[in-house]
């Protein structure tokens, strides 16, 4: 069971710009970080901070509590198209392979 879920299709990617649709974070736009297929969860860049207790692990490095990027749902992301704003996606496949387009200007994402 759990190696069907870690091979969940996703349409979005690392380094996709993303604006968050609902919850504490509506309205704020960022970059993709890193993906969790299998809990079906992105890292934003700068979005979803929660204070984690750090401890230290060498002399020279400081303990504390330090500010990290949590998971947010995917279904709370919308990919941000350069030309009209967030979107959904689609895909073409032509003769080069399989393209995401934006939904609503069919213009490359």
């Amino acid at each position: 069971m759990a190696n069907q879920a870690s091979q969940v299709k996703m349409k979005l990617r690392k380094n996709d710009t993303v604006r968050v649709i609902a919850g504490r974070e509506k309205g704020k736009s960022g970059r993709i970080l890193r993906i969790d297929r299998a809990k079906m969860r992105a890292v934003v860049e700068g979005l979803n901070m929660v204070k984690k207790a750090v401890k230290q692990k060498k002399q020279n490095q400081k303990g504390g509590i330090t500010s990290v990027e949590a998971p947010l749902p995917v279904a709370k992301l919308m990919i941000v198209c350069k030309k009209c704003g967030p979107t959904r996606i689609g895909y073409v496949v032509d003769e080069n392979g399989k393209k995401r387009v934006c939904r609503k200007c069919g213009g490359e994402v």
